[in-house]
């Protein structure tokens, strides 16, 4: 039965570009179908396409014991893949887009309500948009649409239960500069020459982030990157702006404006040295980080099913919204996070069925 509800869910095109109706249609039957209450935390995108959450509650209430939490958006696929919304078995392997990530998991949550009568409040919960920035459990955590004592959230970890993760945030950076002709440099000032000098102080700033250390983290710090560059209009013109984005992963005791925060006085500093220095930050993303307890009785119920010791991911996750909505988060799934957002994506079988008696366990013994 497990392949066959992923099966259903991997023929439904889920891409983030779409609205996600088609899934949380199909997703709310079969909730339904376990008499669960449903309803929609609905929200349009920036690109005015309507998007849907779904909850699906046991009981009468908003207040539930446990939150078993799978985004229903997938990354774009290779329309040449034949594999990726017809779901293929080979070698003990389940092959399509989302198979583990994370429609595996949804597919493993389903199937393990289906043999079990909570006796306390618990919720299945769908979201949209995790692919392009948590958006759909952000608009969760914004409306309120739940209290939740404990969460367990699907990812792609092999079925290693995690209690950690870093944050993620991001920025585009404009530098200004004057246009002149390049054989009269003193009559304009070269936006690409400010943003390296920018750059290098942000080099030192990666360099100074690991003085901070959580040593839980491979790597135990807050990493920065500028991963793309873009400056200038022709080679023989002083460049008169340049862009370049800015992307840090904060340890989760650590603020996610830290960065900024240090970014703006090096901004400063060089406006010091040079009047005529401009520069603009958006910063679309500042996600949080999460944390649980190593003794958190989730995180030590997820060690005993999985028979795997907890860990952490560098990696964002809906986890930090739903610690926003009072739980305590543990993040788990079927397949591997290296397999994930390739043509070729894959879930091992084994591991999906597993999944399925690790959400029945926890079930059973959070909502009895």
């Amino acid at each position: 039965m497990i392949k066959e509800t992923l099966a259903d869910l991997v023929r439904i095109d889920s891409v983030s570009s779409r609205s996600n109706i088609e899934i949380v249609e199909y997703l709310e039957k079969r909730c339904q179908k376990l008499h669960m209450m449903t309803g929609y935390v609905p929200y349009i995108d920036k690109n005015l396409v309507q998007k849907f959450n779904l909850t699906a509650i046991s009981h009468r209430t908003s207040k539930v014991e446990l939150a078993i939490v799978g985004h229903t958006d997938t990354v774009p696929y290779d329309p040449n893949w034949p594999e990726a919304t017809n779901l293929t078995e080979r070698d003990g392997k389940l092959y399509g887009r989302g198979s583990c990530d994370t429609k595996g998991f949804i597919a493993a949550a389903l199937t393990a309500l289906e043999t079990t009568k909570p006796k306390k409040p618990m919720a299945l919960v769908f979201t949209a948009d995790e692919e392009i920035g948590l958006v759909g459990a952000k608009v969760l955590a914004e409306n309120k649409a739940l209290t939740v004592r404990y969460s367990i959230v699907g990812e792609p970890t092999s079925l290693q239960p995690i209690r950690a993760g870093k944050g993620y945030s991001l920025a585009e950076v404009i530098v200004k500069g004057r246009e002149a002709h390049s054989a009269y440099p003193a009559l304009g000032a070269s936006a690409v020459f400010r943003a390296a000098r920018l750059i290098n102080r942000l080099e030192s700033i990666a360099i100074k982030l690991r003085d901070d250390q959580h040593p839980a983290f491979d790597p135990p710090y807050t990493t920065l990157n500028v991963g793309v560059i873009h400056g200038g209009s022709a080679k023989n013109v002083l460049a008169g702006e340049c862009r370049f984005t800015l992307e840090w992963r904060p340890i989760p005791s650590q603020p996610s404006d830290h960065v900024l925060n240090l970014f703006k006085a090096a901004i400063e500093e060089e406006t010091k040295l040079d009047p005529g220095f401009q520069c603009e930050i958006d910063a679309s993303r500042q996600d949080t980080g999460f944390e649980t307890s190593p003794d958190s009785p989730l995180i030590k119920l997820l060690e005993r099913a999985s028979g795997k010791e907890s860990g952490t991911v560098a990696f964002g996750t809906e986890a930090a919204q739903m610690m926003l909505l009072g739980s305590e988060s543990a993040v788990i799934g079927p397949g591997d996070i290296r397999e994930a957002h390739r043509t070729g994506e894959f879930v091992p079988v084994d591991e999906l069925e597993r999944c399925a008696d690790i959400l029945r366990q926890s079930i059973q013994q959070l909502c009895s």
